[in-house]
């Protein structure tokens, strides 16, 4: 049972600390219940206990490791059978540092595990509940290290691509089903993700790092506007336009039955 005024239930993971924590409390201030999911149960009791009381909400907490297949099966098995859960936060990720050449080969598919795979999976069993439903919102959280791949580690920069494609590819599909899609492209904010990740964010000039609870206020406000990609600290939504036509200038020419003649 959801609470009296409530928007339903809200999957957030990757929720103990950090954008995952703020998101949490910000969606159950809007009426959502939760259910939390991260590894540390210590951390997703105390955000429990903590969210009930400050707004009446009911809070079900989750211990899981979302690089572990049995426990992504799990949780996409409950978003597939849970009617109850009408949006999904997929916002459990991991940042990598170093050059690929040189990267520990397991970080990086724990990385693609967590950033791609799980994203994937959980995407595919909310689109197929929430429009089952004829309602739902899915948010997936990116970064804008996939517009601009080449000041960053390539395997995290090209798994946050992949998060935007995704979103772009499931918008068109979920058209006309009455569920929401957005992506947050967030730059360098304050969560735990750079301290694990072993990135000194602290070596980043203070006006490039965006608080996270700015940044979760401002990615909820491009969800409430409609936005499908939200950056928060891009101050002219048309320059994000301008991107997306220069894109679409370029479509009909993607694939032709001859090479250009450039190339020939």
């Amino acid at each position: 049972m959801n609470s009296a005024q409530s928007q339903g239930t809200a999957l957030v993971t990757g929720a103990s600390s950090g954008i995952g924590a703020i998101y949490a409390e910000r969606l159950a201030a809007r009426g959502f219940d939760l259910l939390l999911v991260a590894r540390d149960q210590e951390r997703l009791e105390a955000a429990a206990t903590t969210l009930r009381t400050a707004h009446g909400v009911q809070v079900e907490v989750l211990k899981a490791d979302l690089t572990q297949k049995d426990d992504v099966l799990k949780l996409e098995q409950r978003l597939r059978s849970d009617s109850s859960i009408s949006l999904l936060l997929n916002n459990a990720g991991v940042a990598a540092d170093g050059l690929l050449a040189n990267a520990d080969m397991d970080q990086l598919e724990r990385l693609i595990q967590l950033n791609v795979t799980t994203v994937t999976r959980l995407a595919s069993a909310a689109a197929a509940s929430f429009a089952k439903a004829g309602r739902g919102t899915i948010i997936n959280i990116g970064s804008v290290v996939a517009l601009f791949p080449e000041r960053f580690n390539a395997t995290y920069s090209a798994s946050k691509a992949y998060v935007l494609s995704l979103t772009q590819s499931l918008n068109a599909e979920l058209e006309g089903t009455g569920v929401k899609v957005q992506a947050v492209l967030p730059g360098v904010t304050r969560p735990e993700i750079w301290e694990r990740s072993g990135i000194d964010a602290t070596q980043i000039p203070a006006d490039r790092v965006m608080e996270a609870g700015e940044m979760v206020d401002a990615a909820l406000s491009g969800l409430d506007q409609g936005e499908l990609i939200t950056i928060p600290s891009l101050p002219e939504a048309a320059d994000w336009d301008a991107f997306v036509a220069a894109r679409h200038v370029m479509a009909p020419n993607l694939s032709k039955s001859k090479a250009a003649a450039r190339y020939t």
